[in-house]
C-alpha cells in the first residue's frame, strides 16, 4: 500500500492544555513523516473544549515548518465559515511559504453547532441554506484566476500569486460531497467513521461519475477512518471506551473532557461490550494484523487510492505506537 496518511483533530488531554496538545501534534508529525505516511490533515472544529483545531490554516503552518517532505493540509476547511477570498489568500500564501506541500480540503458543514456557526460568520441571522456550490465556485476562480470579465471580481486578485496551487480535495460523509466532486473533476475524501455503511457506494459511484477537470484527469479518492492497533488488549478496549464516551458526549451537546478514570470505569461496565458492538462499525481497533485486515478491507470496498487513519487516543505514546504498527505493515519499506 502506498498512500496512508493520518487525520488529527488535536485532542487537549484531561487535565492538558492546548500547548501541549499542539507540540504533541508537531512531534507526530515528525514521526509519521520518518514512517513514511504521505500526509497529515487537521480539522476544523468550534466551541469543544476537547480539540484544539478551531483553525487548522495555522496548525499547517506550524507543522509545514516543522517537517520537510510530509503533505500538510487542513481536513477540512469548512467553507461555509469563511469568505471564499480569505481561504484563498490563506492557502496561496501556505503555497508560497511550503512549495508542493499544501492541502486544501474543503467541506460544507459548520463543524460545530448552529448557534456557534452564526457567531462565526459575525451574524445573528438564521445560517441560509445549501450555500456551498456558490462559495466552491468563487473560491476555484480566485484560486485559478478564472472570474468572467464582467464578473463583480473580475479584476479582484487572490495575492501573493505563486506557481504552484494547493491540492484541492472535496470532503464528506454523504453522498453530496462526493457528487460535487465527480461533477466538478475535484478529488473525493469520504469520512468513514461518520457514515461507515455509505463510503463503498458513494466512492464508488465518484468514480464512475468522474468528468475530467483543469484540476484532474482521473478521479483520486481517499476514505478517512478511525483506527488503533495494540498488541494489549486492556489498552483497546480503553480505546473503544474512550472513543464511544466522546461521540455520546458529543451526540448530548455536552463535550467535555473525558477522565481516564471515566474510561476505565466504563470498560470495565456491563454496558461496554453492547456499546462497543454498535460502535464496531467506525472503528477498526484491535491487534495489528487484524487492524491491517480491516483497512485493507475497507480499502478494497471503496475503491479510494488512499486511507486517512486518525488515531484520537488521549495517551501520546499510544497514539504513536498505533501509527509505527500500522506503518510497519502498510507501508513500504
Amino acid at each position: 500500500m502506498d498512500a496512508v496518511s493520518v487525520l488529527d483533530f488535536v485532542g487537549i488531554p484531561y487535565g492538558g492544555t492546548a500547548h501541549e496538545a499542539i507540540e504533541a501534534s508537531v512531534s507526530l508529525a515528525r514521526s509519521v513523516e520518518q514512517l513514511g505516511y504521505r500526509r497529515i490533515w487537521f480539522s476544523e472544529h468550534h466551541n469543544s473544549p476537547t480539540l484544539a483545531c478551531t483553525a487548522p490554516e495555522l496548525l499547517i503552518a506550524r507543522v509545514g515548518a516543522a517537517t520537510t517532505t510530509l503533505r500538510v493540509g487542513a481536513g477540512g476547511i469548512m467553507l461555509p465559515n469563511h469568505a471564499p477570498l480569505k481561504v484563498a489568500e490563506t492557502f496561496r500564501t501556505l503555497e508560497a511559504m511550503f512549495p508542493g506541500r499544501i492541502d486544501l480540503g474543503l467541506g460544507r458543514a459548520p463543524g460545530t453547532d448552529g448557534l456557534t456557526a452564526l457567531a462565526l460568520r459575525g451574524s445573528e441571522e438564521k445560517v441560509m441554506g445549501n450555500e456551498f456550490p456558490q462559495l466552491m465556485g468563487s473560491l476555484l476562480a480566485f484560486l485559478t484566476d478564472g472570474f468572467p470579465s464582467d464578473h463583480p471580481f473580475a479584476q479582484v486578485q487572490a495575492t501573493p500569486v505563486v506557481p504552484t496551487s494547493p491540492e484541492l480535495w472535496v470532503l464528506g460523509s454523504s453522498e453530496y460531497g462526493a457528487r460535487f466532486a465527480a461533477v466538478n473533476g475535484l478529488a473525493a475524501s469520504f469520512a468513514h467513521q461518520i457514515n461507515p455503511e455509505l463510503a463503498g457506494p458513494v466512492l464508488r459511484a465518484y468514480r464512475r461519475d468522474f468528468r475530467p477537470s483543469q484540476f484532474l484527469d482521473a478521479p483520486r479518492s481517499s476514505v478517512s477512518t478511525i483506527a488503533f492497533a495494540s498488541e494489549d488488549a486492556a489498552e483497546v478496549d480503553e480505546f473503544a471506551a474512550f472513543w464511544t464516551l466522546n461521540m455520546a458526549k458529543l451526540r448530548s451537546g455536552r463535550p467535555s473532557p473525558t477522565s481516564p478514570e471515566e474510561v476505565k470505569e466504563f470498560a470495565a461496565s456491563p454496558s461496554f461490550p453492547a456499546a462497543r458492538e454498535a460502535m464496531a462499525g467506525r472503528l477498526t481497533v484491535g491487534p495489528p494484523d487484524e487492524v491491517v485486515s480491516g483497512l485493507k478491507a475497507l480499502l478494497e470496498d471503496t475503491e479510494a487510492d488512499e486511507l486517512i487513519i486518525a488515531t484520537p487516543a488521549p495517551d501520546y505514546a499510544a497514539r504513536l505506537r498505533s501509527y509505527e504498527l500500522l506503518a510497519g505493515r502498510l507501508l513500504p519499506e
